[in-house]
């Protein structure tokens, strides 16, 4: 028993010795140590030994195991050390390589206009007011001289939630908020997305950006509006932008003026973005009609106004030479990367 003890030790010492895998030495620690391990068979035949032998043979027995425990051990240190190792060298970081360059988002083209524009009014004295994309009929239209029978309404035919509810048109209704609640002077502008049922084309979608401006205080006349709108387009464009006012008709306005600026693919000579015209319509404005005004709660003897409205993605067009607004909706990477 003794020999077999030996044995065990050797040939187990010397499995251990070649192992190079955690799953292996585990395997071998059951085949020496377990409950069905050589030497726990090896123990359970003390029982026909004699008394002398016995204390003897359980000696070398522990020393055995503790031989074989101690191996697998060592053995275990040696696999946890090189699997790190491996491991770091794996993870290793080479810092004079280049690294991988990060794709960082910015403003699409038509918010860094927008930007641009709240700073050209913020710095004439207006403040930003925002409110809903989905919007009372009343604000909307009623409130704006726009009854529910009136024609005007088939010009601007959008998308109704129901009878009193509709995607707002405008963002004129934020004029009519602002002066129910804020006693004058006001001057405010109003940006925001806005719906209108209009077939796409290269100036037109039926989803648009709007910019509305009002401003109500004592004498305020059309020669304000005019110098305001002026030194908007020459702040935006350049000193060598030319606007021009048509007389037009808004019913929330009196009088009433589209403002057209000049083409800036033709330099009003006619080309196929600005129709033949070499114009292209970029606002509406007028003053305040009475009636809009003493609806507000504000008295039309005392106080006048002017309002206007522009859409955003034609400024934007204008700005850089674009000329189809379609673009601005595409997502195409080659397009946007360009600003």
């Amino acid at each position: 028993m003794k020999q077999q003890l030996e044995t065990i030790r050797e040939q187990a010492k010397e499995a251990i010795g070649r192992v190079s895998d955690a799953k292996v030495l585990e395997d071998l620690r059951v085949k020496y140590l377990g409950k069905k391990g050589e030497l726990t068979a090896i123990l359970k035949q003390m029982g026909r030994l004699s008394a002398d032998e016995r204390p003897v043979i359980g000696q070398l027995a522990n020393e055995v195991r503790g031989d074989i425990e101690q191996a697998i051990a060592a053995t275990n240190e040696k696999l946890k050390e090189r699997m790190l190792e491996e491991k770091l060298k794996s993870e290793t970081i080479d810092v004079t390589m280049p690294g991988r360059r990060t794709m960082v988002g910015k403003k699409h083209p038509l918010f860094q206009v927008l930007d641009e524009i709240e700073e050209i009014f913020l710095g004439m004295g207006f403040s930003i007011a925002e409110g809903p994309e989905v919007e009372l009929d009343y604000y909307n239209f009623e409130a704006l001289n726009i009854p529910k029978d009136h024609p005007a309404r088939d010009t601007q035919d959008t998308f109704y939630i129901d009878d009193n509810v509709v995607l707002r048109t405008q963002t004129s209704p934020m004029q009519i908020r602002v002066m129910e609640k804020q006693a004058p002077p006001i001057r405010i502008i109003s940006p925001g997305r806005v719906y209108r049922s209009d077939t796409v084309d290269a100036t037109h979608s039926p989803v648009f950006h709007q910019i509305e401006g009002l401003v109500v205080d004592k004498g305020v006349t059309m020669a304000d509006l005019k110098g305001t709108l002026e030194i908007f387009a020459k702040r935006l464009y350049g000193e060598d932008a030319q606007i021009r006012f048509r007389p037009h008709h808004f019913p929330f306005t009196e009088p009433s003026a589209e403002v057209d600026i000049m083409c800036f693919a033709c330099h009003g000579e006619g080309c196929r973005l600005c129709k033949g015209e070499g114009w292209i319509e970029i606002l509406g404005s007028g003053m305040v009609h009475p009636k809009v005004l003493s609806g507000c709660g504000i008295d039309p003897e005392e106080y006048s106004g002017f309002a206007f409205g522009l859409g955003l993605e034609r400024i934007v067009m204008r700005r850089y030479n674009i000329q189809d607004l379609r673009l601005f909706f595409e997502n195409d990477l080659r397009f946007l990367d360009q600003f």
